[in-house]
C-alpha cells in the first residue's frame, strides 16, 4: 500500500489509502432531456432489477458543518491532531439539504443515503433536543417531497463528546445508550424512513488493525486521544476509529443488536441493515493469507449480519492483494486513485459475490466511489463498477442498489477537503454547487434504469 502524503484517516476511504499508515444549485441543474439516455446506453446492457435504488451517500458530519458537540470536532481542533484542516461549515448541508435533494432528484436519482447526528440530537447525556429531532424529520420530509427514498444512517463514525468522554464503545453500558438514541429517533421519524442502518462500516476498527504500518501509526493516534482526554478531563476518552477493537468490537456488536431491536420496535416494517467496509481481498502466490485477512477484517460481524440485519450494505473501493506475508503493495505501474489506493472498480462485483455466498442477505451497494480530479476517470470508474455489478445480476445474485459516494465534494476526515469524491463540486465560501459531467452521466444511467 502507498504511504499517505497528508493526514491520517478516520474513514475507510482514508484508511485504505494508507492514511492510517504513517457537490450546482438546484436551479442550475440541467438533467438529460427526456428520453436522452445515450450515456447510459453506452454502459448498460440490461434493465436494472425491480425497485432498484439509484442514488448517492453522504454523512452528516462531513456535509452539515459545525457539529460542535461531536468527538471529531474536538479532534480537529486539538493539538496534536491527525487532521490537516478543520471541517468548519463543511458544505452547509445542515441548511442547504433541500438544495442537495433537488439536485439529486433532477439528475434522475430515486434514493438518498444520509446520516443523522447523535451529537445534535443528544448533545448532553440524557438531554434530548426536540428541535434537532424536528429538524431531521423536516429533512426526511424534504427528501420524500423530492421523490427520493431516504436511507438513514444512525451512526457514521462520530459520537457525542460526552459519550466519547465516558469511554465511548469501550464501556459496558454503551450498547444501551446507543440503542436508546436509535429508538428515540426512530419513534420520532415514524414511517419517513425507507431503509435504515445502525453503524456505517461497523468493522472500521478491524480495518485499521490489519493495515501494514499500524504500529507506526498508532502513537500519533494515541497522542491525539490523550490530548482530547486532557482537554475534557476524561481519562477514558475513546473515539470509534481508534478504540481497542478487542474491547470495543463486542460492545459495538451488542450495540447493533440492541439498536436493531429498538428501531424495529418503533417501526416493525422498516428494513434495518448493517454496512461493512468490504474491500476485495485477493490471494497472491502460494500459501496466501487471504482467508486469514478476511477473518481479521470481518470477524464476528458476519454472524451479527446473519442474525440481526434485514440486509447487508457493501461498500467497496479497492482491493487488497495478500501473499504469504500479508497485505502487499500493488505492482509497480498500477493505476492509483487520488486517495492513494489502487484503482479497482471491479471490487464491486467481488464483494457482492462474497456477501452473497458468506452472509446470504439482500445486498445493497451503499457506497462506492473514487477520489479524483479527473472527471473522465470518475465516469470510467462508475461504468466499470456498474459493469461488475451487472455481471452479478446476470449470475442470479439479487442486488438492490448502487449508491455513489458522494453527491458532494465534502470533508474527507483527516484529509480535509483535499480529496474529491463528489459528483458535484462545492465552493467552500459561497457554497455554490456545480455539477460535474459525471453527475449527469450517472444521472442518465439512473433515468434509464439500466445497469
Amino acid at each position: 500500500m502507498t504511504q499517505p502524503k497528508d493526514g491520517l484517516g478516520v474513514s475507510r476511504r482514508s484508511l485504505i489509502a494508507g492514511a492510517a499508515l504513517g457537490a450546482a444549485a438546484a436551479s442550475l441543474v440541467t438533467p438529460p432531456a427526456s428520453g436522452d439516455t445515450q450515456s447510459a446506453e453506452r454502459t448498460a446492457t440490461m434493465a436494472a432489477p425491480p425497485d432498484f435504488l439509484w442514488g448517492t451517500a453522504i454523512s452528516a458530519y462531513q456535509s452539515e458543518g459545525n457539529t460542535i458537540n461531536a468527538d471529531a470536532w474536538l479532534e480537529e481542533n486539538i493539538k496534536p491532531t491527525l487532521f490537516i484542516e478543520r471541517s468548519g461549515d463543511a458544505c452547509d448541508s445542515y441548511h442547504r439539504y433541500e438544495e442537495d435533494f433537488a439536485i439529486a432528484a433532477r439528475l434522475g436519482f430515486n434514493c438518498y443515503r444520509f446520516g443523522i447526528e447523535w451529537a445534535r440530537i443528544e448533545p448532553n447525556e440524557g438531554f434530548w433536543s426536540n428541535a434537532e429531532l424536528d429538524h431531521y424529520a423536516r429533512v426526511l420530509e424534504a427528501c420524500r417531497r423530492h421523490g427520493l427514498k431516504p436511507v438513514v444512517t444512525f451512526n457514521h463514525f462520530t459520537v457525542p463528546l460526552w459519550f466519547a468522554g465516558r469511554g465511548g464503545f469501550e464501556v459496558a453500558d454503551a450498547p444501551q445508550l446507543f440503542a436508546r438514541f436509535c429508538g428515540k429517533a426512530a419513534r420520532h421519524f415514524g414511517s419517513l424512513m425507507h431503509l435504515a442502518t445502525t453503524f456505517n462500516e461497523a468493522n472500521i476498527q478491524l480495518l485499521v488493525e490489519i493495515m501494514p504500518g499500524y504500529a507506526k501509526f498508532l502513537p500519533a493516534a494515541q497522542a491525539m486521544i490523550r490530548a482530547c482526554a486532557k482537554a475534557t478531563d476524561s481519562p477514558r476518552f475513546s473515539t470509534m476509529a481508534y478504540a481497542d477493537p478487542a474491547i470495543s468490537t463486542p460492545l459495538m456488536q451488542e450495540a447493533h443488536r440492541q439498536a436493531y431491536a429498538a428501531i424495529k420496535a418503533a417501526q416493525p416494517s422498516l428494513p434495518v441493515g448493517l454496512t461493512l467496509t468490504t474491500q476485495a481481498i485477493q490471494a497472491v502466490g502460494p500459501n496466501s493469507l487471504a482467508d486469514l485477512y478476511r477473518q481479521k477484517l470481518y470477524g464476528d460481524w458476519i454472524t451479527v449480519a446473519k442474525t440481526h440485519a434485514d440486509f447487508i450494505g457493501v461498500q467497496p473501493y479497492t482491493r487488497f492483494l495478500v501473499d504469504a506475508t500479508g497485505i502487499i503493495a500493488p505492482p509497480p505501474g498500477t493505476e492509483m486513485t487520488d486517495a492513494g489506493y489502487e484503482y479497482y472498480p471491479q471490487a464491486v462485483g467481488d464483494v457482492i459475490r462474497w456477501a452473497h455466498h458468506t452472509i446470504g442477505k439482500p445486498i445493497y451497494v451503499t457506497e462506492n466511489g473514487i477520489a479524483t480530479n479527473d472527471d473522465g476517470k470518475r465516469i470510467a470508474f462508475i461504468d466499470a463498477a456498474l459493469a461488475s455489478l451487472r455481471e452479478c445480476v446476470q449470475e442470479g445474485i439479487a442486488v438492490h442498489s448502487y449508491l455513489y459516494w458522494s453527491l458532494l465534494d465534502n470533508f474527507e476526515w483527516t484529509s480535509g477537503y483535499t480529496k474529491h469524491f463528489g459528483l458535484v463540486a462545492v465552493d467552500l465560501e459561497s457554497f455554490k454547487r456545480t455539477l460535474k459531467p459525471s453527475a449527469v452521466h450517472l444521472g442518465g444511467i439512473a433515468r434509464a434504469d439500466r445497469v
